[in-house]
């Protein structure tokens, strides 16, 4: 479903100058923004870098490019 938001000019014109670097629309840009906003918040001692990280490293997995990590092997 989606919802008509108000947000500031400034923001606006960021979240369009950023998306285009990243090639989204400047809507997928703000969700993205608001998706690891949400994360860090509910994980406050993880830095940016390791929260992509994760989501990589996750999304990797799910599509078999990787191996999960079990703790314990390889020491």
């Amino acid at each position: 479903m989606n919802k008509a938001i108000k947000i500031s000019e400034e923001i606006a014109k960021e979240a369009k100058l950023v998306a285009k670097v990243t090639r989204r629309s400047m809507a997928g840009q703000i969700e993205y923004w608001a998706f690891i906003g949400k994360i860090a918040e509910d994980n406050p001692d993880l830095s940016f870098s390791v929260i992509k990280d994760i989501l990589l490293g996750r999304e990797q997995l799910k599509e078999g490019l990787g191996t999960e990590y079990i703790f314990g092997e390889g020491d």
